[in-house]
């Protein structure tokens, strides 16, 4: 839920309103759930925006009908890196929420992914979902607002400001909402703030709303109660998976899903700086990620997964386990599936694992190299040298890999570090590396300096971060700088020399690679005796191929986008800002 994807990273997004499901039915009954007591703590005055008519609200329940749940997961501020990817899977927070809420008598639940929105979904004269025209066809009683990223939290409050106005509880949850972020989202439309993961917790609100009950007994949650913040105590976070169930991709309308995200260990234990992703690494059976695959297959015709987690084969002796139960299931059908799985580079010295992630149906491997620049990978608390990831990048593509690469360009490197580089410098070695590890695609963000991170908490120390008053959260996405960087360099040089370092990977020329590749098709008949291998050869050229050249089409259409902006002049007065008032 940082896909886990954190956002610095296309694949690391996870939900923090994620998961603790009840596997049973719960009845709706009079007041907060008796399993979870946590202290309630009040703070200063904050804007009550309504709070006092939430107080005490009861749910309508029309004839005895079911109530509807519905969660939305909201649309990028503008096109961007991702929409892509967006555009044919989903967030699997939210779907986990829907499901969770499902089990619960009395309730349905639906989920709206505004980023995958297709053709039956009803739209305003901008495009976007029209929220009043679905309220109207399908009325939701309590309407849930993910708020995983933190590009999206505008738009959040848009949602949640509509839905509040039309007498709708709103729910948010999400990596965002930590800190000082936890009184602005009360201040903005949100009437519970869940912290922590969500399947317990929502159950336990709706349950509570809808009996009229008292939320103060509800651990890892927060609210407004007389203009004041009231925040329980913290939730325990899930050890047993098993008594959940499978997340149902079938509460999502509206949508096309062609790669489904698949979670098997939440928490991450590598404590990076930059990423929100943290705790102990607390995994599922093998076999539970297994029924959830095979489930997948075989009702819903999948074929293409993206398991979320950050660090795949982490648990060695369960990754063995199900990539074996993956590799006879695909055997025993006749059906192939292929995988995405993020992973530490040092796991290319196990060739045991390798060999089973490949038949097992793993075809990416999605890694975070991060910088090529040593003393930036010690800033971030990687004991890694550059030339130790060229090599073990090289083994995962010698093993048939396609090889995904992550970095993060300008990382700002400790007060006391004397390391200075100049832009040009910098933007050469990356190429350089680029080239030399064999990474098939590229991902070059700008450093995020995410809520509730520790790279955050220094560089707002060090008076560097632009106000978001200025610089907005819609451009917390890894394509805007957000901070001052390290001397000599200046934001802007920052921002285009990443863009430099795509454009070189990304290129117009590809289109002729591609159709070269389409006139060289026939040549497939010189491999009628081994047409696998032939087909193999020939079909890794194009998609590689189609990639660079897609990689282009997205590229010059954000720039477009992006043309179109004033995102200069919100620098420009962001840094005098910052430059005046030294915070």
């Amino acid at each position: 839920m940082q896909l886990e994807l954190t956002e610095n990273c296309i694949p690391r997004i996870l939900f923090s309103l994620t998961p603790q499901i009840q596997s049973r039915k719960m009845k709706i009954m009079s007041g907060a759930s008796e399993s979870a007591r946590g202290n309630e703590q009040a703070t200063p005055h904050v804007d009550a925006g309504g709070a006092a008519a939430e107080k005490g609200r009861r749910l309508k329940d029309p004839a005895g009908a079911n109530r509807l749940f519905r969660i939305i997961s909201p649309a990028y501020p503008t096109f961007n890196i991702y929409s892509h990817v967006a555009d044919v899977t989903t967030s699997l927070g939210p779907v986990c929420i829907a499901t969770a809420v499902n089990q619960l008598s009395g309730w349905d639940a639906e989920m709206i992914d505004e980023n995958n929105y297709r053709r039956y979904g009803p739209r305003n004269h901008d495009g976007i979902p029209d929220h009043e025209t679905l309220q109207r066809m399908r009325h939701a009683d309590v309407v849930g607002l993910y708020g995983g990223l933190t590009s999206t939290i505008p738009r959040l409050y848009e949602i949640a400001r509509f839905y509040r106005e039309a007498g709708v509880t709103t729910i948010a949850g999400g990596q965002h909402f930590a800190g000082e972020n936890i009184a602005e989202a009360l201040q903005n439309g949100i009437d519970i703030v869940m912290i922590g993961e969500g399947e317990d917790a929502i159950q336990e609100i709706l349950v509570a709303l809808a009996g009229g009950g008292d939320k103060k007994g509800i651990p890892g949650i927060a609210y407004l109660e007389d203009g004041k913040m009231v925040r329980t105590g913290e939730r325990m976070r899930i050890a047993d998976f098993e008594r959940l169930p499978l997340p149902d991709f079938s509460l999502v309308r509206y949508a096309r899903i062609g790669i489904y995200p698949i979670n098997w260990v939440r928490g991450c234990g590598m404590n990076c700086e930059f990423c929100t992703v943290k705790g102990k690494p607390r995994p599922a059976s093998p076999e539970r990620v297994f029924r959830h695959i095979t489930n997948l297959v075989e009702t819903r015709d999948a074929r293409r997964f993206f398991i979320v987690d950050d660090l795949f084969g982490q648990f060695r002796k369960e990754a063995l386990r199900l990539c074996k139960l993956l590799a006879d299931y695909q055997d025993a059908i006749g059906v192939r599936i292929e995988l995405t799985v993020q992973i530490r580079l040092d796991k290319a010295r196990d060739s045991e694992l390798l060999l089973a992630m490949r038949r097992a149906g793993v075809a990416t491997v999605a890694i975070g190299f991060e910088s090529p620049i040593e003393d930036e990978l010690r800033a971030m608390e990687k004991n890694l040298k550059p030339e130790e990831m060229i090599e073990q990048s090289l083994i995962y593509h010698r093993s048939g890999f396609h090889v995904h690469g992550m970095f993060i360009f300008g990382y700002p490197l400790p007060e006391n570090a004397a390391f200075q580089m100049p832009m040009h410098q910098r933007v050469r070695h990356f190429r350089r590396f680029i080239r030399r590890a064999g990474i098939d695609t590229v991902q070059v963000l700008l450093p995020i300096p995410l809520p509730g991170t520790e790279l955050r908490e220094r560089l707002t120390k060090q008076g560097r971060v632009f106000s978001h008053e200025v610089i907005g959260w819609e451009y917390y996405d890894g394509n805007f700088p957000i901070f001052n960087p390290d001397p000599p360099a200046t934001a802007e040089e920052m921002q285009k020399a990443a863009r430099r370092i795509m454009g070189r990977f990304y290129r117009f020329n590809y289109m002729f690679a591609v159709g070269f590749n389409v006139l060289s098709f026939p040549y497939m008949v010189f491999y009628l005796h081994n047409i696998r291998k032939g087909w193999r050869m020939w079909y890794t050229h194009f998609r590689h191929n189609v990639i660079r050249f897609g990689g282009w089409l997205t590229l010059r259409k954000w720039l477009n986008e992006y043309k179109k902006g004033n995102f200069p002049d919100k620098l420009d007065k962001a840094q005098k800002e910052l430059a005046r008032t030294g915070t």
